[in-house]
């Protein structure tokens, strides 16, 4: 089943962290699931956080949308994020990114933001790949 890749893991493979760097290539490498959301996200952090300039910003997006399965944000997906906030106690932002990972069949969500070990509706884990780091 497939892997979905959330925010943080997309910016760390972009990061000065050498460790955090190989554990974020090394999921984008098996082409994970992202959402359009994913990519809004990244394409901001590059400009923020990272100061990068249109064209470099630009051209890693281009890259990462090439190297992954993109699913769009959909109405089905923004009623199944608003089930998973109201169930789970979690932000709906958060709560989008499950959306998108349950309605894409993953089995696996990539991500620092929810609890290591979590599982939503029976089908997908939450993995915090840098918490033994």
């Amino acid at each position: 089943m497939p892997a979905f890749a959330d925010t943080n893991v997309v910016v760390y493979a972009f990061g000065q962290d050498d460790t955090k760097v190989a554990v974020a290539e090394s999921i984008l490498e098996n082409q994970p699931t992202v959402s359009v959301q994913v990519i809004s996200e990244f394409l901001n952090v590059c400009r923020i956080k990272l100061g990068m300039d249109v064209p470099s910003r630009h051209k890693l997006a281009r890259e990462l949308i090439a190297g992954c399965n993109v699913v769009a944000l959909e109405p089905r997906v923004v009623e199944k994020a608003m089930e998973v906030e109201a169930q789970g106690q979690i932000s709906y932002w958060d709560a989008l990114i499950v959306a998108a990972a349950l309605l894409s069949g993953c089995d696996t969500l990539y991500t620092e933001d929810l609890e290591h070990g979590r599982t939503f509706d029976g089908q997908l884990t939450v993995v915090n790949p840098f918490v033994t780091i």
